[in-house]
């Protein structure tokens, strides 16, 4: 088994989420279904193991599903709604980190208008694909997808004015970076806006150590305190973190079907992880007399599409 301590530094995490996401794309692009959240890559609903709509369904209400592409919805992988939750006005700039098929791009551009821009990027290039098709289908002109990780992020110091991101952080393998550039590229005054997976407390050894928990958003969730003394030491002020939904272990077990180690897992073991692990939105703000990170944090990336 892997030492669950080393899990964040192992060097396939990124090639399986990649792996994993464009497999879910393709999925979508291929008409055979919804994508999957964990160790299901996509297909209908009766063949996933990720344990139906438990994390990601029910997310988007009515209204928002009909004012974007069906395959949007489809592929999304989200714990949250991020764009309900971040109070987007007219006219500001949006950057997605994981965009996925673009849902919250799409959503987020809508909120913003005409006189607004929303970036989404992602390092799949099934998922880019797939937000290509659908922001033509939407007639988004407000729009723009980007590849790249969310490590560094390919857009200049203090260019835009909201981060968003949908139950992506969480599977980064070098969280403090990411961070950091959400940091360097948001504008002085700049809001994070997220919707992670969280943790309350510590998760047992057997699921830190799974992949396929991985990719399902559980095993690389952060502490709720941890989470928060990271935004704190990047930079961010007013850090908080509000449940949205809770999980029960069976939940849990569901989106890590594939692991006999969660499995054997003693009962009183699984019932105590029960409404551990939540889908929550992450709030922090930009100081507004900040300008850059630190000394390092300035990469002179240049804006793409002459933005």
């Amino acid at each position: 088994m892997t030492e669950p301590s080393r899990l964040i530094d192992r060097a396939d995490v990124r090639e399986l989420v990649r792996e994993k996401y464009g497999a879910a794309a393709l999925s979508v692009l291929n008409g055979e279904g919804a994508a999957c959240c964990g160790g299901d890559s996509g297909g209908r609903a009766k063949d996933s193991c990720c344990g139906g709509d438990v994390i990601t369904g029910g997310l988007y209400n009515d209204t928002e599903a009909a004012s974007i592409p069906e395959a949007a919805l489809l592929a999304s992988l989200g714990c949250g709604n991020p764009t309900a939750l971040a109070q987007l006005n007219v006219g500001e700039i949006v950057l997605d980190l994981g965009s996925g098929g673009g849902i919250d791009v799409l959503l987020s551009a809508r909120r913003v208008g005409p006189a607004g821009f929303a970036y989404g990027l992602d390092m799949t290039e099934e998922m880019l694909t797939l937000a290509e098709r659908n922001k033509a289908e939407a007639g988004a002109t407000n729009v723009a997808f980007l590849k790249g990780h969310i490590e560094r992020i390919p857009l200049p110091d203090s260019a835009v004015d909201v981060i968003i991101s949908n139950c992506v952080i969480n599977l980064s393998a070098d969280k403090d970076a990411v961070l950091r550039e959400a940091f360097r590229v948001l504008k002085p005054g700049g809001r994070f806006a997220v919707s992670d997976v969280v943790v309350d407390g510590e998760l047992p050894a057997a699921v830190r150590a799974d992949m396929e928990a991985y990719v399902g958003c559980v095993a690389g969730a952060l502490e709720r305190g941890d989470y928060l003394r990271r935004l704190e030491a990047v930079g961010f002020e007013n850090a908080g973190i509000e449940p949205t939904r809770r999980y029960l272990f069976a939940d849990l077990e569901a989106t890590t079907c594939c692991s006999p180690e969660v499995a054997a897992l003693p009962a009183e073991d699984k019932a105590a992880l029960d409404g551990r692990v939540m889908g929550a939105f992450i709030r922090a703000v930009k100081p507004k007399a900040a300008s850059c990170c630190g000394p390092k944090c300035c990469s002179g990336h240049e804006f793409p599409h002459g933005e």
